[in-house]
């Protein structure tokens, strides 16, 4: 799940499916592993403490700082001369935002998180950047700091499929860990508005497959499974195939 499908898909959320591809990167596929980081009013994330012993520049948000708190660790003068390399800081963002998932496709997490949090600082409304440090943060023990970076990126860019994904994937995750209902309805929300605006996204299917499975509504869990295998077979979640077969034949045939 390392790919921008502008750039998920990196989950199974954001994740199996987060390294499928960045451009297929989800959270889900980088984590498949309750409660929402919430944001304060500075743009800092209220439940998004920095991890002991790691510098605050490898940690999305610099470990949850305000924009004004991460530019005194980077400097503003540093800050400065690097945006005026490009014609404007929504350019230079943009950059650092590709660079930081040229970095997750070679493996280079920290790396990629420190490119994502410049490509923030330098434009906060950039929601890339923070669809970029929220599949850095799918890989986390709880998907709770990805969903708030994600959320961020989604009320930024409200029509953006990738995100949708993203984000509905990573509620999956947590409805799979807690079995929260809202997580699920809201998973599966989000993944049936992905697949709408994107139909050809084969790893928001799969996805939502999975949502359906929870729901035990395995005939649409399997109709999803299909969708998404004839847009990409690389898609294919093994483990949820062989979770469906164990409770209703699939219909096609295929898998048995």
């Amino acid at each position: 799940m390392f790919i921008p499908a502008s750039l998920k898909t990196v989950s199974s959320a954001l994740t199996a499916a987060l390294v499928l591809g960045v451009l297929l990167a989800t959270p889900a596929q980088a984590q498949r592993r309750g409660k929402t980081s919430a944001a304060n009013a500075d743009g800092s994330l209220a439940t998004a403490p920095a991890a002991p012993g790691r510098p605050a520049r490898l940690q999305p948000m610099f470990g949850g700082l305000s924009p004004a708190q991460a530019t005194q660790i980077i400097g503003e003068a540093q800050l400065k001369a690097i945006a005026a390399s490009f014609a404007s800081t929504a350019e230079a963002s943009t950059f650092f935002t590709n660079k930081g998932y040229e970095y997750l496709r070679e493996n280079q997490p920290d790396t990629a998180v420190y490119r994502f949090n410049l490509a923030w600082l330098l434009d906060p409304k950039n929601a890339e950047a923070y669809r970029g440090m929220g599949i850095v943060a799918s890989s986390e023990p709880t998907p709770d700091a990805a969903i708030g970076l994600l959320t961020k990126g989604l009320a930024l860019s409200p029509s953006s499929a990738v995100l949708m994904s993203d984000l509905g994937t990573s509620h999956l995750i947590r409805y799979n860990q807690t079995k929260k209902k809202k997580d699920l309805t809201t998973g599966i929300e989000l993944l049936q508005r992905a697949t709408a605006a994107e139909p050809t996204n084969a790893v928001a299917w799969q996805e939502l497959a999975r949502g359906y499975f929870y729901q035990e509504k395995y005939a649409e869990a399997w109709a999803a499974v299909h969708k998404g295998q004839a847009l990409s077979p690389t898609s294919l979640d093994f483990n949820l195939v062989s979770d469906l077969l164990a409770k209703q034949p699939d219909p096609q045939g295929t898998f048995k």
